[in-house]
C-alpha cells in the first residue's frame, strides 16, 4: 500500500487542503523530507524541476506555523524563502497560499520591479512567510525597513541558479543578519562545488535528500533535436505547433528581441501566444501567466528567466527555438512539461551556430538527443557544424581548430564561480 499524506502526521488543516487539491500520495522528495523536516533537521535536498520541491519544504514550514501559532515580529518574518527569479518568488508564494488555504498565516513576495510600497507595509505589520528575491530583500534590509533577527527558517531555493546569477555576495550578507539558532533548507537542481561549499557553511548536521543525479533530465520526458538552418527556425517551429497533439506548449529562446518576433510570427498565423521576458513590467508578466495558467493563451514564449517559474500542469510540450548558453539551463527548460505524472515532449531546433551549445547539453544530461531528419527544414550542415558562438553577442562564430593546441588555465573555485556569474549577469541582462 502506497504512503498517502495522512500518514506524515500533518496539520489537519493541511490534510484538508491538500484533499481539496487532489493531492493524495506525497511524491518522492516529499515523502522523504516532510519526515525530518518535522523534526527540525536541516536539509539539503538534490531534486529536479518538476518533483514536487515546492510543497516538500512548504508543508512543514505551514505545519511548524499551525503547531505554534505567534504573532510575526514586526518588521520581518517567521520564515523567509529566498528564490532566483519573481515569477519562481511569485509561484512560491501561491504554493503556500494553496496549501495554507485552511490556516490563518499572512505570506508576502518581495522582489524589484515593481514599487516597495506594498512590501514595506507588509513588513512593518509582520509577516509570516516571506518569499523574495536577493537584491530587492537585501535593498530593504540596508534601508533598514527589514529585521530578520527574529527569524524562525530560512529556505534556500533553487540556490545554484542563485549563485549562478551573482547572488553569492547579497545571500552571505542576507544571512549575516539572520540568527544562528534557526532551520535552514537549501534545494538545488545540481550540485556543484559552490553549493557544496555554501550548505557546508550554512548548515547544521543535514539530512541529505537526492531524488536525482547533478542535471539528470525527467525519464518521463521525450526528447528531440531538429537540426534547421536559423532563417527557418520559425517556420519549422510554427509547423511543431500545429500538429496534432499539441496541447499547451513553452517555447524558450535566447533574447528578448527574438521572443518576440517569434510571439508575434505565431500569433500572425493564428495561434495565441504571449511573450514573458525581463522588458515586460511585472504587471505584463502577471497577466500573461495568468491567461496562460488559465488556458486562454496556448503558447508562452519566454527567455531563460522563467526557465524555473512557470509552474502549470497541463503544457505538453517544451520548444527550445534556442539553445540556452548555460547547459544546465536546458534541464530546467524541459522541466516545465511532464509535470505532476504525465509525459511530456521536448523539441530543440537547433542552428549550425548552435550546435556546440547542443554538444554541451548533451554532455551535460550524459546522453544525445533523438535526432528527427524525417522533416522539410532538415539541415546536415548544422548537424556537422563545428561552430561555437559566443556566450551573447560579440565576433561571429568561427570553425573551431582542432589542430590548434593552447595551454589551459587552471581556474580556482573562486575564479570560476566569479567568471560564471559575470557571464551569467550579461545573460539575464539580455533575458
Amino acid at each position: 500500500m502506497s504512503m498517502t499524506f495522512a500518514d506524515l502526521a500533518l496539520a489537519p488543516a493541511l490534510l484538508t487542503a491538500l484533499s481539496e487539491e487532489g493531492y493524495i500520495s506525497p511524491t518522492p522528495i516529499q515523502a522523504q523530507s516532510i519526515p525530518m523536516l518535522l523534526e527540525g533537521r536541516d536539509m539539503l535536498g538534490m531534486a529536479q524541476t518538476g518533483t514536487g520541491k515546492t510543497a516538500a519544504f512548504a508543508l512543514p514550514l505551514l505545519h511548524r506555523l499551525a503547531a505554534a501559532p505567534r504573532s510575526a515580529p514586526k518588521g520581518g518574518a517567521r520564515v523567509l524563502v529566498l528564490a532566483p527569479t519573481r515569477e519562481l518568488v511569485s509561484q512560491i508564494a501561491d504554493g503556500f497560499a494553496k496549501f495554507g488555504s485552511h490556516m490563518n498565516f499572512s505570506v508576502t513576495t518581495i522582489f524589484g520591479g515593481v514599487s516597495q510600497f506594498h512590501q514595506v507595509n507588509a513588513l512593518k505589520a509582520g509577516v509570516d512567510i516571506v518569499v523574495a528575491a536577493p537584491g530587492r530583500l537585501l535593498d530593504l534590509i540596508d534601508q533598514g525597513l527589514c529585521d530578520l533577527s527574529q527569524l524562525e527558517a530560512l529556505v534556500l531555493d533553487e540556490a545554484d541558479q542563485m549563485l549562478d546569477m551573482g547572488f553569492a555576495k547579497p545571500i552571505e550578507r542576507i544571512v549575516a543578519t539572520l540568527p544562528k539558532d534557526r532551520h535552514t533548507l537549501l534545494f538545488s537542481a545540481t550540485m556543484p562545488k559552490s553549493i557544496a561549499a555554501l550548505a557546508d557553511r550554512l548548515l547544521r548536521d543535514p539530512a541529505k535528500v537526492e531524488i536525482a543525479p547533478p542535471s539528470t533530465t525527467v525519464d518521463r520526458i521525450e526528447q528531440s533535436v531538429m537540426f534547421v538552418d536559423a532563417a527557418n527556425k520559425k517556420t519549422a517551429l510554427l509547423a511543431l505547433l500545429r500538429t496534432p497533439g499539441i496541447g499547451q506548449a513553452v517555447v524558450f529562446t535566447l533574447q528578448k528581441n527574438i521572443a518576440n518576433e517569434v510571439c508575434a510570427f505565431i500569433t500572425e498565423a493564428g495561434i495565441t501566444a504571449e511573450a514573458l521576458h525581463g522588458n515586460k513590467s511585472q504587471g505584463q508578466r502577471e497577466r500573461a501567466l495568468d491567461a496562460f495558467r488559465a488556458g486562454s493563451v496556448q503558447v508562452l514564449v519566454a527567455t531563460d528567466i522563467a526557465a524555473r517559474g512557470i509552474d502549470v500542469d497541463t503544457v505538453t510540450h517544451v520548444f527550445n527555438h534556442d539553445l540556452p548558453s548555460l547547459p544546465e539551463s536546458y534541464v530546467h527548460r524541459i522541466g516545465r512539461t511532464g509535470r505532476a505524472g504525465r509525459h511530456g515532449f521536448a523539441i530543440t531546433l537547433c542552428d549550425a551556430e548552435q550546435r556546440a551549445w547542443l554538444r554541451d547539453v548533451e554532455r551535460d544530461i550524459g546522453r544525445p538527443l533523438t535526432v528527427n531528419a524525417d522533416h522539410a527544414w532538415h539541415s546536415e550542415a548544422a548537424r556537422h557544424s563545428t561552430m561555437r558562438p559566443p556566450l551573447l553577442g560579440g565576433a561571429a562564430p568561427k570553425e573551431a581548430k582542432p589542430q590548434e593546441k593552447r595551454e589551459r588555465k587552471v581556474w580556482t573555485e573562486e575564479e570560476k564561480l566569479a567568471a560564471r556569474a559575470a557571464a551569467t549577469r550579461k545573460v539575464m541582462d539580455k533575458v
